[in-house]
Parts: C-alpha cells; structure tokens; sequence
C-alpha cells in the first residue's frame, strides 16, 4: 500500500510508502491517505496521529507523471482534496515526523499537519514559481500565516528553500534533530499529548487552529462550545478527583 497504517497504543502512524517516486502524490497514494484518516478519526482508542515518509524524501508533491498522462484530478479527494489531508477536517493532532526534503507539494502536506518534527537536513519550499506553476493545495495562505507574510512572500516569490533549522526558527517546526531521532522525538511529542484528557485536548484543538481566521467574538463563543461540550463527560469528573486523590488520571476519552 502507497500509505500504511499501524497502530501503536493511543497513536496511528500513517506512512507514505513509495519511497521510488519520492513519495510524489498519485491517486492511489491520494485515497489510501484519505482511508488512513477516516481510519485514525473514527477510532475511538486513538487519540493522536503522526505522518511520515519511507525513502529519501518526505514527499515530492504531485506526481508529474500523472498529471502529464491526464489524471491530475485524481491527486485530490472529495474529502481531503491534494494528497486526501490538505482539506481534510480532523478532530485529532497530527505529527508530521519529516526526513528528507519535502518541497512543493510536500511543503503543503507538512502544512495541513498540526506539528512537524523535522530532521537537520530537511528543506521545505514552495518552488512552483520556478516552473510557472501556481501551488494551489493551501501552502500560499498557509506558510504566511505559520511564517509570517514577508518572509512567506520571500519563500513564495523566489521559489528558494528554507532549511529545517530557519523553519524552526520562523515557528514553523516544532523540533529539528538528526534524521535518526526524528521518529523518537514525535512519539514523544505524541505521548504528552496523550497524557492529557483526548476530548479535552480535541476541543482545544478545534479552537486553537482558528484562532487566525475567526473574530474574538467567534473565537469566545467557540471556547464556550468547546467547554460545554465535555462538562458532563467522564473525563471531565476524572481530572479533578485524580488530582485531589494525588495520581495519574485514567482517561476514557468519554
């Protein structure tokens, strides 16, 4: 399969595995990508994800081949468009754990990600411009809004690279370590976040990731919803008696 799933405790490892592409975007890829997500989303035992790659590359973006022979359109799915996640709506944390270079497209599946882990040597980028193409799968709005506008413009305008390290630096990467540890590091990212309550962590999600799109107001009364919608749970009554009864808490994610 173009993109594996493996479940190991509260996380799903998605893996893109086509590794002699250089991972690039076909429709295969595309649905089995959509597939691994519903399957992470609808599994009540996972609460957090992580995406990577096998191969030199994270992933190289569209498959050019495929485009060139006509079936482009088969690179986007109805629910999560380019790749099966640009679009895609989730509930759940998702860790991009990247090695290799993860340019063009890549860039864009890395973005549509919550958190990236990224190796010393990895280069993201947007070069599209560099062959009179336009990235079109959410990097142009995306990377100004993680990076800020000029030096998103920079990026954009002159198709050039930024390294792991200047993307750490810009708040686009949440750690840069030896392509080695890359792995290591996001489950560990992964199980603190699982130590935490997952429904609360969900609404906390949901809130945070439109905190640059919506108003104040919108974004108060979306910390009501979100507040709301686990008084009354399980998990709710659980963090405060594990903390007076001075253990860990035990959640159900109910």
């Amino acid at each position: 399969m173009p993109v594996e799933y493996v479940k190991k405790g509260h996380v799903a490892v998605i893996t893109m595995n086509r590794p002699e592409a250089r991972n690039a975007i076909n429709g295969e890829m595309a649905a089995t990508m959509e597939a691994a997500l519903d399957q992470m989303e609808s599994d009540p035992e996972v609460w957090v994800g992580i995406l990577t790659a096998v191969g030199k590359a994270f992933c190289a973006g569209a498959d050019l081949k495929e485009i060139s022979a006509g079936n482009g359109a088969a690179l986007s799915t109805k629910k999560g468009g380019f790749a099966g996640i640009a679009r895609r709506e989730r509930t759940k944390p998702l860790i991009a754990a990247i090695t290799g270079s993860a340019l063009a497209g890549g860039t864009e599946v890395a973005l549509s990600c919550d958190m990236i882990i990224a190796a010393d040597d990895t280069n993201f980028g947007l070069p599209e411009v560099k062959r009179s193409l336009v990235a079109g799968a959410g990097g142009l709005f995306r990377l100004p809004r993680v990076i800020g506008k000029a030096v998103a413009l920079e990026a954009i305008l002159t198709g050039d690279p930024l390294s792991s390290q200047r993307a750490y630096e810009l708040g686009m990467v949440n750690k840069v370590v030896p392509e080695a540890q890359v792995m290591d590091e996001a489950m560990k990212l992964a199980a603190r976040i699982t130590a935490n309550a997952p429904l609360a962590v969900a609404a906390s999600r949901t809130v945070a990731i439109e905190a640059t799109s919506k108003t104040d107001d919108e974004l108060w009364k979306a910390s009501g919803v979100a507040f709301a919608g686990i008084v009354g749970t399980e998990d709710f009554k659980e963090g405060p008696k594990a903390f007076i009864e001075k253990r860990a808490p035990v959640w159900k994610g109910r």
